[in-house]
Order: C-alpha cells, then structure tokens, then sequence
C-alpha cells in the first residue's frame, strides 16, 4: 500500500515551528499505519531527542535560532530519524515517502539524516546550520 500523508494537519504543525510568535520550535511526524501524521511537537528539544529510539522511524522539522553577534535569525532543519532496529524495508521506504514530506515543508536550510543519537547534538546542528548560512562575523577580531 502506498504511503500517503495528512497534509492538512502536517502544514498546520509545521507552521507552528515556522512562527516567530510561537513556543513551538519543533513538531515531528511518524508514522500510522501508510499514513504520515503529526506526532508531537513541543518548545523543548531534549523532548524531541527521546522520541528518536531505536524502534522508530520519523521525520521532524526543527527551528533553531542561529547567527552572529551582530544578527540572529531563525533557521529551519529537516531531520530524517532512522532507528537502530528498523528493517531494511521500512529503511528504504522512508527514503522515498521524504518527498510527501518535503512537499509540505519546503523551507529548511538544511536536511539530515539521523541513526545515532550523538548526531542529534543541538550544538553540531546548530554549527552546521551556521556553516550553510554565509557570514559569520563572529569570525572577525574585534
């Protein structure tokens, strides 16, 4: 059965990470039955991290504010979590059910993809975000 996805409520989650005025800095989606749907979202990031076990497979769209000292900004990721005990079948399926997710959140400035927890590390997230965003002025001596 071909997977499908719940585009309405997806977009609803994810507008609520992508809102300046919201608490929400994270939503995931997994998973019900061929079905993508919203799973959690929350203004905590370890709360995220312990949904990504071993036995799970999910996709979670993430907002971290990033930039130097003379701008920050939000930037948006899009995590792929592949757990450890994951068939090779459902490993492979959701490599292609990324493209329902990606045609409802089409605005991130980086994508991951992510079996080993210590990869979920906020601070190598946020570096890499911060070596995709151009100008760092941080760099310079002042």
């Amino acid at each position: 059965m071909a997977t499908q996805i719940d585009k309405e409520a997806c977009r609803e989650a994810y507008n609520q990470v992508r809102d300046d005025n919201s608490d929400v800095c994270w939503a995931a989606f997994q998973y019900e039955g061929s079905r993508i749907v919203p799973a959690q979202q929350g203004a905590d990031y370890d709360d995220f991290k312990a949904l990504c076990t071993d036995d799970a497979r999910l996709f979670a769209y993430v907002r971290f504010t990033t930039g130097d000292s003379m701008s920050k900004r939000s930037k948006f990721i899009l995590i792929t979590w592949i757990g450890e005990n994951i068939s090779g079948l459902q490993r492979a399926k959701i490599s292609t059910d990324k493209t329902l997710v990606k045609d409802v959140m089409q605005n991130f400035a980086k994508e991951f993809m992510i079996s080993d927890q210590k990869e979920l590390d906020q601070e190598y997230l946020c570096g890499e975000l911060k070596k995709a965003g151009g100008a760092n002025y941080d760099a310079q001596a002042e």
